[in-house]
């Protein structure tokens, strides 16, 4: 999906996702310090918003003009602050050793963008800053519920962990989200890499 695609998935007053965080977001930072904060692809803003409510100074990332909108009215009616960034993923790039804590949750991309992404996100890192990526797992598509249903956008945790170089891998593993529908629960199969850079450069 191109940014138009996003745009008009955003249109209108209600949410596309919760306005909760994703699930597997509390867990992995409730042992950090509030401190700065990265987001890319930050859609609707749910998770920046999360952490900002928690004392984080986030920047929020994405090219949906529509998306940010709504994320931004949703962070005025909340009352915290967060830096929104209209921008491609693609083309920009943050500031190196920035963020104590970046996040890329269901950035899915062809292998060649969504490596030089992660790259970026890598260096983005703080020494000391935690990385942490999820997205749908390949095995969901012949295993699992919803997410894209082309392979070639589609990863296993280790290529995730490849993907981000110079940072030492905490956690690369397959993680299971219930899903309810209307014809009950499925199971949704995601990849959880938790990564951290131990210090400025390799």
């Amino acid at each position: 999906m191109d940014r138009s695609d996003w745009d008009e998935r955003y249109q209108g007053s209600e949410l596309v996702w919760t306005a909760e965080p994703n699930r597997f977001l509390p867990a992995e930072v409730a042992s950090l310090a509030p401190g700065r904060a990265l987001d890319l692809a930050c859609g609707e803003g749910r998770n920046a918003l999360w952490l900002a409510e928690r004392g984080w100074r986030v920047t929020a990332v994405d090219f949906s003009a529509v998306g940010l909108a709504k994320a931004a009215a949703l962070a005025e009616a909340r009352h915290v602050e967060v830096a929104w960034i209209e921008a491609d993923l693609a083309n920009w790039v943050p500031p190196e050793a920035g963020f104590d804590l970046v996040i890329v949750f269901y950035l899915h991309l062809p292998a060649d963008e969504r490596r030089l992404v992660l790259a970026r996100a890598a260096a983005a890192a703080a020494p000391g800053g935690t990385v942490l990526v999820v997205g749908h797992d390949l095995s969901n598509l012949d295993g699992g519920y919803g997410g894209p249903q082309d392979p070639s956008v589609l990863t296993t945790p280790a290529d995730l962990a490849a993907d981000l170089d110079g940072l030492t891998i905490e956690k690369a593993e397959l993680v299971h989200r219930t899903v309810q529908t209307a014809d009950g629960e499925r199971t949704a199969i995601d990849n959880l890499v938790r990564a951290v850079r131990r210090t400025l450069g390799r």
